[in-house]
């Protein structure tokens, strides 16, 4: 063979190698069957039958599908204490406990709270809520409650018109001497007469004098503790003047004084605990705070709610106190 036909032959078997290779390049392969991949789990989605919208902490239904009862938070400080106290009392069944926690928020002077507490009883369907409520607006000198006041004035109980008599007096309202008009002459100026009405009352010497003794025409030894109290004393019982004594000793400078009030919470008479309580509240001493504390827990109601009273006026007198120290500081 010649050398040029080698090479044509050479050439030809080139030429239908890369034909042949083109074409294999060019053939789709064969279709292959799809296959879903299997859907996991996103890391945030929520468990299995879980909505998305419960989150781990939040309360789950109980079986009727309601929700579970809130838990009462514990009061953790004794000002909380004080104010559970005061607040379980206002709004319980029992009319004396209602009066008597009622009447002691008046040594609680410019606290809003404990002012919508007392207003609020002005319409307590008991006369003798009632009553401790008027008197008690006017301890606390709370002017904003002078409208109410005028209100109750016409309540058909003389011992509550009287208490907001006395209290509109002790807050130089002029309005106020109507009542006392109607006792001197049986009817009031504007020509009714609420209180004259009440002829049985008007006419009984003794009656009369319980009013005074407890609404504040006559001398109240403490607060919180009525005439009936005080009836059921035996007269050769001396606490009734040593409770009276008590109170005068709140205004007494004598810094001794604050120790023998102190001293006398601790008394066997449940008279003298909650009168020297008023008067070191009255005294605005903090320093006592950790012996009134002791005796929210008395035995005696009257004495529990005038502790928590106490502790509410000079914890805020404490507060106050320690801002305008820090005010100083800066």
């Amino acid at each position: 063979m010649s050398t040029l036909f080698v090479s044509r032959i050479y050439a030809f078997v080139l030429i239908a190698w890369c034909l042949l290779s083109a074409q294999q390049q060019s053939t789709p392969p064969a279709a292959q069957p799809i296959v879903p991949a299997q859907q996991q789990p996103s890391p945030n989605a929520p468990p299995f039958n879980e909505p998305p919208h419960r989150s781990a902490t939040q309360p789950q239904a109980n079986e009727a599908g309601q929700p579970p009862p809130s838990r009462a938070k514990a009061p953790r400080t004794p000002k909380e204490q004080a104010w559970q106290i005061l607040q379980n009392a206002c709004t319980g069944d029992k009319t004396s406990n209602r009066a008597t926690a009622i009447r002691v928020l008046g040594l609680v002077p410019s606290d809003a709270k404990a002012a919508r507490l007392v207003e609020k009883a002005l319409i307590d369907d008991k006369p003798e809520v009632r009553s401790a409520a008027a008197a008690a607006l006017g301890d606390m000198q709370s002017r904003a409650s002078i409208p109410k006041l005028k209100v109750v004035m016409d309540d058909q109980d003389p011992s509550v018109a009287l208490a907001a008599a006395h209290s509109l007096i002790l807050m130089h309202d002029n309005s106020a001497y109507e009542v006392y008009y109607e006792i001197l002459n049986g009817e009031r100026k504007a020509g009714k007469g609420l209180i004259a009405s009440q002829v049985s009352i008007l006419h009984d010497p003794k009656k009369m004098a319980a009013l005074g003794f407890e609404e504040g025409i006559g001398f109240i030894p403490f607060a919180g503790i009525g005439w009936g109290a005080i009836k059921a004393i035996r007269k050769d019982d001396l606490s009734p003047v040593r409770a009276a004594a008590a109170k005068v000793l709140a205004k007494d400078p004598d810094p001794a004084t604050t120790k023998a009030l102190a001293d006398a919470v601790g008394d066997e008479s449940w008279l003298v605990r909650a009168a020297a309580l008023e008067a070191l509240s009255k005294r605005g001493d903090p320093s006592v705070l950790n012996t009134v504390e002791r005796y929210m827990s008395d035995e005696k109601d009257a004495v529990k709610y005038t502790a928590a009273a106490t502790v509410l006026r000079l914890t805020a007198i404490k507060e106050a106190q320690q801002k305008r120290l820090n005010k100083r500081q800066r």
